[in-house]
């Protein structure tokens, strides 16, 4: 019969073994996503994320290495004891690598269709876009952005720059969740998302924070705006960008249920969906006059009312719409270091996205603004804002409206691939 120590290191050498078998076999990227899904990514793309996979999984190996030295030199109770905890170790490193490839792979596994692929390579170029005309003004790089297609309701971002999850390598890019309700429908939430990117870099979100608490006069109101302020940021990101159509879309993301829409939730960094899509409105309001936005309220106010909200919730709306026209200036039109002591509207004119700017766009371009490779690479955010601007306003002409985004989406993702 075998000693306990004998016993303790036959064990631990399994579970060494275990653990890297899985490690070899996490290094071959194409288990995790198609070759032809990788090879559908730009160039960029391409080495920004198989770079920072290689490199978590060079030291994954190192450490392993390391793990294996130790077992084969302990000799002690003491000795073996130590290399349960390295193993343990060990492991939830492992995992965390796993977790990166994993969300890559899986980001990166739906371009495996070719049309989608040529689709999100548009996404791509919408998201970076907006962000190269924030930022390269500003002297600051814009990172890569890989869009991928999730089922939901909701955008989200992984931003270029954080840490991931095994605590040492950094985001690559910028990899945007897209949802499919949205994707064939002027999915205006690709620069909300960027937005959040561009707040990241450019450190806006604890300035307008700040400005949030002291223009509402600090107490509760003021730490509860204080508290949205990352998302007011992307929001009004997508606004300059898009205009109307940013509108429109959020409000058909937010207009569920009446309690979720009326429901104050002090920790949620979200906005009340009721005060939400009406500081949109003051937006639109207060940079393009009167327009359908306000039907849009309109019909908001109307089936959403403050009175069925609880009595806690209904006096944040109630304060917070009272003091809308002064958080549109604050988030808008207020100077920020952020922005080099500029305003946003500053930076991005949100006049080039008014109605009347948008249909002289298409009147000057004709028939070539979908397909002249000039018109939409240099205009592929207007033409989203017009895309999105025509479905709001005339729902019985939306079908076209989508067609011709359809072409001049397919055209922008097949010059990502060209490029």
């Amino acid at each position: 019969m075998p000693s306990p120590l004998a016993a303790v290191r036959t064990q631990l050498a399994r579970q060494v073994v275990h653990w890297s078998v899985a490690m070899e076999e996490l290094g071959d990227l194409g288990h995790f996503a198609a070759p032809s899904a990788w090879k559908a990514l730009e160039r960029y793309l391409d080495v920004a994320v198989e770079s920072a996979l290689r490199r978590a999984l060079e030291r994954l190996h190192r450490q392993c290495d390391v793990l294996k030295a130790r077992l084969a030199a302990a000799e002690t109770e003491h000795e073996l004891a130590g290399v349960r905890r390295e193993l343990l170790t060990f492991r939830r490193r492992y995992l965390a690598v796993e977790t990166m490839v994993h969300f890559y792979g899986d980001a990166i596994n739906t371009r495996t269709n070719p049309a989608l692929a040529t689709y999100l390579r548009a996404c791509d170029t919408l998201a970076r876009e907006s962000l190269v005309r924030l930022l390269a003004p500003l002297g600051l790089p814009t990172p890569p952005v890989l869009t991928y297609l999730d089922k939901g309701l909701g955008a989200s971002i992984l931003k270029a720059g954080l840490r991931l999850w095994d605590g040492r390598s950094l985001s690559p890019v910028a990899a945007v969740r897209v949802v499919h309700h949205s994707l064939y429908m002027c999915p205006t939430s690709l620069c909300h998302e960027a937005g959040h990117q561009a707040a990241h870099l450019t450190g806006w979100v604890p300035e307008l924070a700040a400005a949030l608490e002291t223009g509402l006069s600090g107490g509760p109101l003021g730490r509860l705006w204080a508290g949205w302020a990352s998302e007011i940021a992307a929001d009004a990101h997508a606004f300059v960008h898009t205009g109307y159509a940013s509108l429109a879309a959020l409000h058909d993301v937010l207009a569920g249920d009446a309690d979720a829409v009326l429901r104050v939730q002090a920790l949620d960094p979200h906005p009340t969906g009721y005060i939400r899509v009406l500081l949109g409105h003051g937006m639109c309001r207060r940079f393009f006059g009167a327009g359908p936005w306000d039907g849009l309220a309109e019909a908001w106010t109307h089936f959403y009312r403050v009175g069925d909200a609880d009595e806690d919730s209904a006096a944040v709306l109630q304060a917070s719409v009272a003091r809308l026209p002064a958080i549109v200036e604050i988030v808008l039109e207020r100077s920020y270091r952020a922005f080099r002591g500029r305003s946003l509207v500053e930076r991005i004119d949100p006049s080039r996205v008014r109605p009347d700017a948008l249909e002289e766009l298409a009147r000057a371009a004709g028939g070539s603004l979908y397909r002249s490779s000039d018109w939409v690479r240099r205009e592929c955010l207007r033409l989203l804002a017009l895309c999105g601007y025509r479905v709001a306003t005339a729902p019985e002409q939306a079908r076209e409206a989508l067609r011709e985004q359809d072409e001049w989406m397919n055209a922008l993702g097949r010059m990502a691939t060209a490029a």
